[in-house]
């Protein structure tokens, strides 16, 4: 009985190193799009992201199917006046636990391309690049509405683009 644990251990290791070697490609391949605006992540960078997802997720016990959300989150913000190479890898692991942290405050009413577009008209239209904002003021108006039925997400959104 005891004796499988090891074994189970080690392939669970080698799994999940696998998982993250491929993360870790995939993000560093979403710099091919980004360099266009001047955005690029070091594998070191990347490394951090991955880190910060696996630990968001832990955080908000969610589990994730997949590695695209970090792809995801880059390309809706890749074009933000807000984010440049000096702040891009902090910002975005800072992007990386909002989303996590309010995909459960949403009770997951929300899907995760609406709250990426709801994040990213905030922090570009009303919060001009601050996630302190985003986060306390925006998001957990967000987060507010949808627990107690006060507005529709489709209703949060066209107040955004007007």
């Amino acid at each position: 009985m005891y004796t499988c644990l090891p074994f189970v251990s080690k392939n669970r290791f080698m799994a999940e190193s696998i998982l993250k070697e491929q993360a870790l490609l995939e993000i560093l391949k979403c710099n091919e799009e980004t360099q266009q605006y001047q955005l690029t992540l070091s594998k070191e960078e990347a490394t951090l992201l991955i880190d910060t997802r696996r630990d968001a997720l832990k955080a908000t016990d969610r589990i994730e199917i997949g590695g695209g959300t970090i792809n995801k989150l880059i390309e809706h913000f890749k074009d933000s006046p807000y984010i440049s190479q000096y702040n891009y890898a902090s910002t975005m692991s800072e992007l990386i636990e909002t989303f996590y942290y309010f995909k459960n405050e949403t009770l997951d009413e929300v899907s995760d391309d609406d709250l990426m577009d709801l994040m990213k008209e905030s922090f570009d239209q009303r919060c001009y690049g601050s996630i302190e904002l985003l986060q306390g003021r925006e998001m957990e108006q967000l987060a507010h509405n949808v627990r107690f039925g006060e507005r529709d997400i489709t209703s949060q959104k066209e107040d955004y683009d007007e």
